[in-house]
């Protein structure tokens, strides 16, 4: 667990109690600070100090997923007591700990309310609360930046982009790793990055960093700091496209001069970020990743046009971390890539089968339908856009679709003059259609283009499900 002087005897707030605030709370008790801690799901507050489920103060709206839970909104707090005299007591407070909704609460003199980025705080009352008591909002991962001093001498890498984070993270741990270079994975990925043991001297931490945690983040300097691609998503947090990729430029402001940038300069957002790195003064240490061909075949999980750019990237940053050229190519051959990202579960009857439901925007589902010839291709759920322009340069690729979710009757729409489209609605449908209209030499593309809240609890119950449905296939 990572600890720190700077936070003891401090009081912060805690909103949302998932994997990331949890760990948020224990690191900051461990530190000797004073926590007040909420969220919305009365099991997860029972977790921290038990017997406290009951007798919510102004409870959050109940429902979502991950840290969703602490989401809230004018209308439901004012619809609600402080305290139902029928709940039983109300919640009880620990020694340091205290179980108590932050809105609820006079914040003046907290050093800081950390939200769980799955918290809107764009239209969460959360934000006013706290900037009317002149408090900061933040997340873990500026608790990270601020306990930094007191950790070993370190360095940290820090990935950020609409589509490639995942992969590319885990590529750039892998290679480390695999270098005999001490290093942890976190932020959006892995364990949270608090409930982790520090390096010792000379190590990297690597995080994946969505927007979301930028937004909550004023202080991590990274030694390196890449930004893969921005394309249009999440932006019913933003107040356009051009908020969001501001959000993703932080990552470079917040750096010290002399530290090293990757950017990939494939769209137009993310190439005029590097245009103003580099009249800042920082072209020394500036690497632009242009699209192009790269050469992948000896790199087994890291198929596809976007995994070239995702390779690139990752070369990019060890080589600004001092890693030798020897050890990057093993482990670019090594990487033996992520769950639920182009995932080949296996081949039956000469059909291969791969798993793609992390491609939850059409963006993203892209690249995949160029990674493979004659797909059949499962897509849909609950749609963020109203199109798959995106995925139109790999049409030709596919033989049939197989429409899905509450997407089914919009894709089948959209497709059925491309392509034959069958709608399925379920996915053990789509498995079925797709396994008897299949032959060998074709592969079966789980790749959505869709969140799946609408069938599923998230992208990896998705997967999972499409991965027992194959393994139990005679």
């Amino acid at each position: 667990m990572i600890i720190s002087t700077t936070w003891s005897g401090k009081r912060h707030a805690v909103l949302g109690l998932a994997r990331s605030g949890t760990a948020t709370v224990s690191a900051l008790l461990a530190s000797g600070a004073r926590v007040t801690a909420w969220d919305g799901d009365a099991a997860r507050r029972d977790q921290l100090l038990p017997g406290t489920g009951r007798g919510t103060a102004r409870s959050a709206v109940e429902g979502g997923g991950g840290d969703a839970h602490a989401l809230d909104t004018t209308e439901s707090r004012e619809a609600l007591p402080l305290h139902h005299p029928s709940d039983g007591p109300p919640p009880r407070t620990g020694e340091e700990l205290t179980l108590a909704d932050p809105l609820s609460l006079d914040l003046t003199g907290y050093a800081g309310v950390v939200v769980s980025p799955g918290v809107p705080i764009n239209r969460h009352p959360i934000a006013a609360h706290a900037r009317a008591a002149n408090v900061p909002l933040i997340g873990d991962i500026e608790l990270f930046a601020q306990a930094r001093p007191e950790l070993p001498p370190h360095r940290v890498v820090g990935i950020t982009g609409t589509n490639g984070k995942s992969t590319t993270t885990a590529l750039i741990h892998h290679i480390l790793d695999s270098a005999g270079i001490p290093a942890r994975m976190g932020g959006n990925i892995g364990l949270p990055i608090l409930a982790q043991d520090p390096l010792p001297e000379g190590g990297v931490y690597v995080l994946e960093l969505s927007s979301y945690q930028i937004d909550l983040t004023q202080s991590l300097d990274c030694e390196v700091a890449v930004l893969l691609n921005i394309t249009p998503d999440h932006l019913d947090r933003y107040d356009g496209f051009e908020s969001y990729a501001a959000s993703k430029a932080r990552l470079f402001a917040m750096q010290s001069a002399g530290h090293a940038a990757v950017i990939g300069i494939g769209d137009a957002a993310s190439a005029a970020i590097a245009r103003d790195l580099a009249t800042s003064g920082r072209s020394e240490a500036l690497t632009k990743i242009a699209p192009g061909a790269c050469m992948v075949q000896d790199w087994p999980a890291l198929q596809g046009p976007h995994n070239a750019q995702n390779a690139l990237a990752a070369i990019a940053a060890c080589e600004a971390l001092g890693v030798a050229r020897e050890d990057i190519d093993a482990g670019l051959a090594s990487f033996p890539g992520l769950p639920h990202r182009m995932e080949r579960v296996g081949t039956k009857h000469g059909v291969l089968w791969v798993n793609d439901s992390k491609a939850t925007n059409p963006t993203s589902t892209a690249p995949a339908l160029q990674a493979f010839e004659r797909i059949h291709w499962i897509v849909g759920g609950q749609a963020k856009t109203d199109e798959l322009e995106a995925c139109r340069p790999g049409f030709g690729n596919v033989v049939r679709a197989y429409a899905i979710g509450e997407a089914a009757a919009l894709f089948e729409t959209l497709l059925a003059p491309e392509m034959p489209v069958v709608r399925c609605d379920t996915l053990d449908r789509a498995v079925q259609a797709a396994a008897a209209a299949a032959v060998p030499g074709d592969t079966v593309l789980l790749s959505p283009a869709c969140a799946s809240f609408d069938q599923f609890r998230d992208y990896e119950d998705r997967g999972d499900a499409f991965r027992r449905l194959i393994e139990a296939m005679a």
